[in-house]
């Protein structure tokens, strides 16, 4: 069962929504106003979608005013051209403004027509909305990214609007530990290292905002790394270790979880530890980085050429000895003579 609010396009727009499929229109802004679904803006295309992307959509939405656009690319189906359909929903804007249009676009989707629909995009910040935020959000549906603190809220709207209910039945996973969100950078960041177009990347936590940043992103050596590795903070780390085994040339992601001891606060710590599987879970699922080695350490002297390649690849024994069986203990005493009964014996013979 899906949680809907009774609100309609108003007799303006679901005429405007006949007309504006005929390539004429490149977006439409509908808001809610009145208990109704309004028209309030539209533009013309001048260029291409790709060109007209990042003039138009950024002057259409509003800080802290949720809104919906449609967004006509240049492709067509059979029935016509595709559309992209942009929930803005900015983090700062009433939570009561959220779950209204989040629970009316069910309706919206239907009244315009979800068949010109090729996709959907939920965009909380400018970036999201941007023509990078959309090709970002393509190629997590390839990979999906680590989500943001804007959307696991997000996704809990969706969840709402698509009628998900869970009753006292339902199973939950958790995580063990502390899940802060990844700021954009460092979501790029990451998606940067899995293409190879950087081989480290460092991440820290703001211990205040509970969020976790992208502190470096670079192009190094195995020499450099360990002038990287901060003495007096905790961080993470993440490095393309290049060598050879068995003949065979190996790119190998190793994860490192630097503290330096007891030069950090007790808080700084207990999140970085706390928020360590965490965050290798979204790295690893959802990222999908393959990390062939976690590694823990306190001096980054110890990251050496030797020390990795044995972490990834640990010498194994061989030799194996034979188990030796144990004597048996000493004076046991004389061997113990069982005397037979002649009757039976007699019986059995017979």
């Amino acid at each position: 069962m899906s949680h809907q609010t009774g609100i309609h396009s108003s007799d303006e727009l679901r005429t405007f929504f006949g007309k504006c499929k005929d390539g004429q229109v490149r977006v439409l802004k509908v808001g809610i106003q009145n208990e109704q679904m309004t028209l309030q803006d539209f533009r013309e295309p001048r260029g291409s979608w790709e060109e007209d992307y990042n003039y138009f959509v950024p002057e259409l939405i509003e800080d802290r005013q949720p809104c919906y656009l449609f967004y006509r690319l240049d492709t067509q189906t059979d029935t016509g051209y595709d559309w992209v359909l942009i929930s803005w929903s900015p983090d700062d804007s009433p939570v009561r403004e959220k779950m209204l249009y989040a629970s009316t676009k069910a309706t919206l989707k239907k009244e315009f027509g979800g068949s010109y629909i090729k996709c959907e995009l939920f965009a909380a910040t400018k970036e999201d909305a941007s023509l990078r935020g959309y090709q970002k959000y393509l190629r997590a549906e390839k990979g999906p990214a680590p989500l943001t603190l804007a959307e696991e809220e997000l996704q809990t709207i969706k969840r709402i609007e698509s009628g998900t209910d869970r009753g006292i039945d339902t199973k939950h996973q958790t995580l063990q530990g502390v899940a802060f969100p990844i700021s954009d950078d460092a979501v790029s960041a990451l998606f940067d290292l899995k293409e190879g177009l950087v081989n480290y990347v460092q991440l820290s936590i703001d211990l205040d905002k509970e969020e976790i940043n992208l502190e470096v992103r670079d192009q190094t050596t195995l020499e450099h790394l360990p002038r990287k590795v901060p003495i007096e903070h905790a961080r993470y780390h993440l490095f393309v270790f290049p060598h050879s085994h068995e003949g065979d040339f190996l790119q190998s992601v190793v994860f490192i979880y630097s503290m330096p001891g007891y030069n950090c606060s007790i808080k700084e710590r207990m999140l970085y530890s706390s928020c360590k599987n965490p965050l290798l879970e979204a790295i690893e699922d959802k990222v999908g980085i393959t990390i062939a080695r976690k590694l823990e350490m306190d001096d980054p002297k110890e990251i050496t050429e030797e020390f990795l390649y044995n972490e990834i690849h640990p010498k194994t024994n061989i030799y194996k000895p034979k188990f030796a069986k144990p004597k048996g203990p000493g004076n046991r005493g004389a061997r113990r003579l069982i005397r037979s009964n002649p009757e039976e014996d007699r019986e059995n013979a017979s």
